[in-house]
């Protein structure tokens, strides 16, 4: 398996392509903005296990290979199988629904004012 130095867009594109998708549909997946997701392709943006896990499994992938496409510094993520992997995956989006819960309160509280 080749391993890339840095996130190889060429290989990801490809993949995308192949299973009719867009770069949208993985910043929808991944819960992120369209320039963070090109900070991602211009390697600019390191992805956490837990998003390579998630890509992978989109792309039809091991988290292996996409974790070596996405550059020497991507951490290698446990498969999917491994409870550990899950739990943390857990935990990142118990994370991102905790800081959305703490963004819908401060808007209502401004909305009252």
């Amino acid at each position: 398996m080749k391993v890339a130095l840095f996130f190889d867009q060429d290989w990801f594109d490809t993949k995308l392509l192949e299973r009719g998708a867009t770069r949208e549909d993985i910043a929808w997946l991944l819960q992120l903005t369209a320039g963070q997701i090109s900070e991602m392709w211009k390697d600019q943006r390191e992805l956490r296990a837990a998003e390579v896990l998630v890509l992978a499994r989109f792309l039809n992938v091991s988290a292996a290979e996409a974790a070596d496409r996405a550059g020497v510094s991507t951490p290698k993520p446990r498969e999917a199988g491994d409870v550990n992997a899950r739990l943390d995956e857990m935990c990142e989006r118990l994370t991102r629904i905790e800081r959305m819960i703490g963004e819908l309160k401060a808007l209502t509280l401004s909305l009252r004012t």
